[in-house]
Order: structure tokens, then C-alpha cells, then sequence
């Protein structure tokens, strides 16, 4: 029976969140004029805010704006590998980095559930040790050529928790696994929160402090 250890990523494993910065990372590469059509990926953030949008179209629209609407993977791989160096290499927080080696210390198996694109989060995962990735897939073609389209449902709220209990079924651990352990930094989580057996609060934001302190989670600080 294997013990889980699942942690969120963006502001959880990193200080800061990496979509934003990988599509920008990508386009100041592949694609500079890009760049200049930042002024519409503002008003699709101020569109979201306005709930005109949901987070899913949210991150269709700039991937499209920044990506391209189709990119080959020989075309990404370089893109992403560099950009996973660069994360790994100045935004990754110290306390991560000591609670990934504690739970690889005591035999549980390493999970990353992140809202984050799966082709890019994969990459600093490994790079880190993780065993699993969960995280928004994209559409890819026959061809494999990626498409600025999400393929099933952006992994974020109770989406997430959605995923990750396929997850679970999907690698035969349904009513195997022993001890989850689940890190997040933000309310959103809740329902992968309430499901964990041990649920830990990492550098909350204000409502996610409270939701701990009412429930009585473990808070930590990592850096």
C-alpha cells in the first residue's frame, strides 16, 4: 500500500506562478511580434475578472495569442525544457525542496496536481523528483501538433479533486493507497483539502489561513 504525498505548484513548489511567464517565455523566443499583442492578453485577464470568461477559455485565448493557435513538439520541447531549467533554477521555494526529500525519505509516492499545462509542468516535476503529474491537458492532433485548446477540464477548484480521484482509479489505487498527504497554497483546493488525510496549508493567502485555522490544518512556511 503506497502512501501519497500530492503537491499544487504554482505558489506552492514555486514562488511565483508559471503560465503567465511560460507564454511569455515562449513568444520573446519563437515569436517577439507576439509580444506586442499583450495589450489583448490584459483585456482577456480584466475579461475573467469580469466573469465574462472562465479560467479555461482564459488560458485558451492567451495560449493562442502567445503560443500560436498549433506548435509541433520539436517546435515546444526546446521551449519548455529551457523554461523548466529557468524555474528550477530561481523559483522554487527551500521548504519544498525539504518537504519533497522528506516524503521521498519516507517511501510515499510523488505527485504533482497543478491547474498548470501538464507539457510544461511535467518538466519541472521531473527535474524535482516527482513520480506523477496531474495537471490541464491539451489537445494534440494525429500529428501530434498541440492545439491551443484544453482537452478535458482545467484542473483547478473541484476540478481538480475530479482529476486527481481519476488519477487514483486510473493507476489502480482505489482503495490501495494508504496516507495522502496534499500541500496547497489557495482555497481552491479545498475539496483535495478536506479529502487529504493530512492536509497542509503552504504560504497561504488570507483565505485559505482562515479556512486552516478553522479546520485545524497545518500551516507551513517555506520560503
Amino acid at each position: 500500500m503506497s502512501d501519497l504525498a500530492i503537491y499544487d505548484m504554482d505558489r506552492t513548489v514555486t514562488r511565483r506562478a508559471t503560465y503567465t511567464p511560460f507564454l511569455l517565455h515562449c513568444a520573446a523566443r519563437r515569436a517577439p511580434w507576439r509580444l506586442l499583442l499583450l495589450p489583448v492578453v490584459v483585456a482577456s485577464m480584466l475579461a475573467y475578472v469580469a466573469k465574462l470568461i472562465d479560467r479555461g477559455r482564459l488560458k485558451e485565448i492567451n495560449h493562442r495569442l502567445l503560443l500560436g493557435r498549433r506548435i509541433h513538439p520539436r517546435d515546444l520541447q526546446p521551449l519548455v525544457q529551457s523554461f523548466a531549467e529557468r524555474q528550477v533554477a530561481t523559483n522554487i521555494r527551500p521548504g519544498a525542496l525539504s518537504a519533497i526529500a522528506r516524503d521521498r525519505a519516507e517511501g510515499r509516492r510523488i505527485v504533482m496536481a497543478t491547474a498548470s499545462y501538464r507539457f510544461y509542468a511535467a518538466a519541472i516535476a521531473e527535474r524535482l523528483g516527482f513520480d506523477d503529474v496531474i495537471g490541464t491537458g491539451s489537445i494534440t492532433g494525429l500529428d501530434d501538433v498541440l492545439h491551443a485548446r484544453i482537452d478535458g477540464e482545467n484542473c483547478y477548484g473541484a476540478a481538480k479533486m475530479r482529476m486527481v480521484a481519476d488519477w487514483v482509479d486510473r493507476s489502480g489505487l482505489r482503495g490501495k493507497h494508504g496516507h495522502v498527504r496534499f500541500y496547497s497554497d489557495h482555497a481552491s483546493d479545498a475539496p483535495v483539502f478536506e479529502w487529504a488525510d493530512e492536509p497542509v496549508a503552504v504560504n497561504p493567502h488570507a483565505r485559505l489561513a482562515k479556512l486552516a485555522a478553522d479546520r485545524g490544518w497545518r500551516v507551513e512556511d517555506w520560503g
